[in-house]
């Protein structure tokens, strides 16, 4: 496997890298949750700027950024809350938008998560 590889998950005792790389293609899957470590759990609104905002700062630390994503699966617990969500995903991406799947789903990792996003992105070409 020394053609992937995996950036660790800042929390000891997570069972998921943050980032898998391969080649040039960056794949990672962020939560809610904020520098401090805690979860947010507030509105669509809170979630969604804390999710893109880890999502941001996980890709430019694998070397790419938000314009070079491609693919992005965004699983939400409330089919309501697609609407709120794409308010603050217009405020990181433009267009071309990258290609994406919106799935309602009925729980996710943690009670009150709304919201979670796995992104594929191309890495920076050096």
């Amino acid at each position: 496997m020394h053609d992937i590889a995996f950036i660790p998950d800042a929390d000891p005792g997570s069972i998921s890298s943050d980032v898998a790389l391969f080649g040039d293609l960056i794949i990672t899957t962020q939560i809610p949750l904020k520098p401090d470590g805690e979860m947010e759990l507030g509105d669509i609104h809170a979630q969604s700027e804390c999710t893109l905002l880890a999502l941001k700062q996980a890709l430019e630390k694998a070397g790419s950024s938000m314009a070079r994503v491609l693919h992005l699966t965004i699983y939400l617990t409330h089919p309501e809350d697609r609407a709120g969500f794409n308010e603050v995903y217009k405020r990181y991406f433009s267009r071309p938008w990258p290609v994406r799947a919106g799935i309602g789903v009925a729980a996710l990792g943690k009670p009150g998560m709304r919201v979670e996003v796995t992104a594929m992105a191309a890495r920076v070409s050096a």
